[in-house]
């Protein structure tokens, strides 16, 4: 049996006069993994509506050897509206697991720990790493700042030794396995969660099961 189509086929009837609105999508249909609000919408008014309500959080990553977790990462951000998404190390990376969410969360890049820590000082944003490090703090009885960024290490060393050092925090997740520690990307999907609990419970905007009409 046949999925059925992803998405929507072309508008119906007239044409809303809403700017926001893509003429290409209307007239051959949005099949796009985009909430039924923005169905039809431009990227950029997406863009622009996700600004206007980004939460308070950033997540930064250390990608020194092509961490392949790092499309899961922005597509996680992307769920959960982080602020942004910090690459530090290489700017490669497999965007085929951010399911082209990366169109919509902005991703910015800094070419060394050293720069990373410096727009963070600027910032004034508290680093808080999540690694399974001896002396860590257990994520579950942490108290998340409201403005912080979320630090993740590379996909098996963990965080580098400037990138602890600099942590005003350090927050380890409880495991009860036998593996010593969970996938980088399954890892900052938890810790997002763990900040929205704490600062965004209960305020999330409906957005899937409405019309595709423009709000007023």
């Amino acid at each position: 049996m046949q999925d059925e189509a992803v998405g929507v086929g072309p508008w119906p009837g007239p044409w809303p006069t809403d700017p926001r609105y893509d003429p290409e999508l209307l007239a051959h249909g949005d099949r796009r993994n985009v909430v039924d609000r923005y169905r039809y919408w431009r990227v950029e008014a997406i863009v622009s509506d996700l600004d206007q309500r980004r939460h308070d959080f950033h997540v930064a990553i250390e990608n020194w050897r092509h961490d392949l977790n790092i499309g899961t990462v922005v597509r996680t951000a992307n769920a959960f509206l982080a602020a942004e998404v910090h690459i530090v190390g290489r700017r490669r990376w497999n965007r085929r697991g951010a399911m082209v969410t990366d169109r919509y969360q902005h991703v910015r890049y800094h070419d060394t720990i050293e720069e990373f820590l410096g727009w963070a000082r600027g910032a004034g944003v508290p680093l808080i790493g999540i690694d399974n490090l001896p002396g860590s703090a257990a994520l579950e009885h942490a108290d998340l700042p409201r403005r912080c960024v979320l630090l993740f290490g590379q996909e098996g060393p963990g965080l580098s030794a400037a990138a602890r050092a600099a942590c005003d925090q350090v927050l380890h997740i409880a495991q009860f396995g036998s593996t010593r520690s969970i996938n980088a990307g399954v890892a900052s999907g938890i810790a997002m969660h763990a900040w929205i609990r704490a600062h965004a419970a209960g305020r999330a905007r409906p957005l899937d099961g409405g019309t595709a009409q423009a709000e007023p």
